[in-house]
């Protein structure tokens, strides 16, 4: 396992509220969070962007929106829009669905056009862009096919799983991934990490993110080792 301090370990962490039922104390709470232990970024749905990123003033945790979220089931054109809207209301970072359908149909060229589409608006606005494949639904043909893509268009981060679908992150799709984009891309880990233990395994096995909703019970329990 890696030795890494609670103060480097909590940068690894997209503090996350992604449910629907969420209100403006969650956001409160999870902003406070973010703040008080240091982590990179919150992870929320882009309607409360504004919101966050106001609670976020004058700190250097980043404001994370979620595109096309969890399903990846509209348009190319309306994540695109949805994304330009996050980054004008002010986003960091971007992470968004893929086209599960499409992928499954072979339609590489979709998948191709939506992915470039979002990570040319992301540069040219300086912001990072993630690809979530919600890996829980692909074979392995299917998640290297994506990450053949990711290696043309170049997103900062290709991501394992939005957290709502039927399984989260696990190793085997660490290395898949890994072995796929090597360092040329990096990786996000999403879903399931609950447990310190499984923080540093995925910190082990190369991701340079990991998004959770027990980032706070993570990082007390590597403070107290």
């Amino acid at each position: 396992m890696s030795t890494i301090t609670p103060q480097e370990l909590a940068k690894y962490f997209d503090h996350t509220q992604l449910r629907a039922y969420a209100v403006r104390s969650d956001f409160e709470k999870l902003c406070e969070e973010s703040m008080k232990y240091g982590f990179r970024m919150v992870a929320i749905n882009s309607a409360p962007v504004i919101l966050c990123k106001e609670l976020l003033k004058g700190s250097d945790v980043h404001v994370g929106a979620a595109i096309g979220f969890p399903l990846g089931q509209t348009t190319k054109e309306m994540k695109l829009a949805e994304a330009f809207q996050a980054i004008r209301e002010g986003a960091d970072e971007i992470d968004y669905v893929v086209n599960v359908g499409q992928l499954k149909d072979k339609n590489y060229s979709y998948i191709e056009q939506e992915m470039a589409g979002i990570v040319e608006v992301c540069k040219k606005e300086n912001i990072l862009s993630k690809v979530i494949f919600e890996n829980c639904y692909l074979t392995d043909a299917e998640k290297e096919e994506l990450c053949r893509i990711a290696l043309n268009v170049r997103p900062d981060y290709i991501k394992t799983s939005t957290g709502f679908g039927t399984g989260g992150a696990t190793p085997e799709d660490i290395k898949l991934m890994k072995r796929m984009v090597g360092d040329e891309i990096k990786i996000k880990a999403a879903g399931g990490i609950r447990t310190l233990e499984t923080a540093l395994q995925m910190i082990d096995l190369g991701v340079s993110r990991i998004g959770s909703t027990a980032s706070v019970s993570i990082v007390e329990e590597s403070m107290k080792k």
